[in-house]
């Protein structure tokens, strides 16, 4: 068994892609033993989610991709991370009850610490930025290497 399955997935910068981006983790992730049903795939759906929204409407237009990659490291840590080209990294903003965005954020570190997890930002080299997510893994089934063509 590998160290490390990784697989990834760039798509327009659209809010259809959402929906395509949170399928293909759901995917991986039954794939790599994960039951469909279980609370830490529906966190992660959450959190692409929220991070692939993030990547669709606060790029203002330029990122005209993202990307979702998803590893899994020895058997004990499950990593997404969602990469855009805008230079802007997130913030934490206030968000006011009657708000209908600005919550995505607190949403993400809230489920990332609920498993046991983390959230970080790391720089691309074209000077973007990739917003990841760092959760236990808790599957006792080995992963299957997964090939994405044209990734």
């Amino acid at each position: 068994m590998a160290d490390h399955q990784e697989a990834s997935v760039t798509l327009p910068s659209d809010p259809a892609s959402v929906a395509a981006a949170r399928r293909f983790v759901a995917d991986v992730l039954s794939e790599w033993g994960l039951p469909e049903d279980a609370e830490t795939a529906d966190s992660v759906r959450l959190i692409v989610s929220e991070l692939a929204t993030n990547a669709v409407q606060h790029t203002f237009g330029q990122s005209p991709t993202f990307t979702v990659e998803i590893r899994l490291e020895r058997q004990e840590w499950l990593r997404v991370g969602v990469t855009d080209s805008y230079p802007r990294w997130p913030k934490r903003l206030p968000a006011a009850v009657q708000q209908d965005n600005g919550r995505g954020m607190v949403i993400i570190r809230w489920l990332a610490a609920e498993a046991g997890g983390r959230l970080s930002v790391t720089p691309t080299e074209e000077g973007g930025k990739t917003v990841w997510i760092t959760l236990p893994w808790a599957v006792g089934a080995p992963a299957a290497a997964r090939s994405v063509p044209g990734c």
